[in-house]
């Protein structure tokens, strides 16, 4: 699996290097929503607008720069094509609820690059405030998934699950493996939507919302919205040293652009399916 750095641990690490104080948080984290079923045209406009906005651009300018690779001022980061909607494997799914669609939308992705060829991933979700860029992530993986899932399985849903980075496209009763997590998950040439739903029932059934496991807090793990500001270097300290906070859409969104945000890697380790 490929870690991915989120926004805030390098964002942060960013403005130490150019000798900038971080800004503390200045107002209340605008509360998450439940996203909408579908990703329409109008949810990728909106996207569209949060990604392009004067003041991502800033951040992401700072993002580019964080390691040096290219200075703030020639990173120059542009937003190319449109927003693609990320699902996830839907906890109702796993509960086997009737009806359930295998995967939900999380929030929709924009693909940002820099002047020297870096990309990243807006991660734009519906908020209190509407949609809004709560995360970047280096690399293309939302972009290159969904390619992959078109071309492979027309018209079928291109989804994560999320618990073991795992990426596949599902239609027609089946389920086929985009990436080697999903391989060994299902195997090669995927397994029937019946038995998927099997396999992360035994997974993940007693990791449910209002699970004993939950409720221990295994299932989460997520920052928290309105962050103290002061928790903020404690968590660009464990972003360097390789802790694995997970954030997700619908828990604590981590608003970009003069927030400081406590937020870091993707995981594996936590394996609770969220509500």
């Amino acid at each position: 699996m490929t870690l991915r750095v989120s926004a805030a641990a390098a964002v942060l690490a960013a403005t130490a290097l150019l000798g900038l104080a971080p800004q503390a948080v200045a107002a209340p984290v605008p509360q998450p929503v439940p996203q909408p079923e579908a990703a329409t045209a109008e949810h990728r406009a909106a996207a569209g607008r949060a990604a392009g906005a004067p003041d991502t651009l800033d951040t992401l300018s700072r993002f580019f720069a964080r390691e040096g690779k290219v200075s703030l001022t020639a990173a120059q980061p542009r937003i190319e094509g449109e927003a693609v909607p990320v699902n996830h494997l839907s906890p109702d799914f796993v509960a086997g609820r009737p009806g359930a669609s295998v995967a939900r939308l999380e929030f929709l992705a924009s693909q940002a690059v820099s002047s020297d060829g870096q990309q990243a991933a807006l991660w734009t979700a519906r908020t209190e405030n509407g949609w809004q860029v709560v995360n970047i992530a280096t690399g293309d993986d939302e972009f290159r998934y969904a390619r992959l899932g078109a071309a492979k399985l027309p018209g079928g849903t291109v989804f994560r699950e999320p618990q073991i980075d795992a990426w596949y496209v599902a239609g027609g009763g089946r389920v086929l493996p985009l990436d080697e997590d999903g391989v060994r998950a299902v195997g090669g040439g995927g397994t029937t939507l019946g038995a998927y739903r099997a396999r992360v029932a035994e997974a993940y059934g007693d990791k449910l919302p209002g699970s004993a496991y939950a409720e221990r807090g295994a299932a989460g793990g997520y920052a928290e919205a309105g962050a103290d500001a002061d928790a903020v270097p404690d968590a660009v300290s464990a972003a360097a040293e390789g802790a694995q906070v997970p954030w997700t859409a619908g828990a604590a969104v981590l608003v970009l652009g003069g927030l400081a945000a406590a937020a870091v890697r993707r995981s594996r380790r936590r394996v609770g399916v969220r509500a």
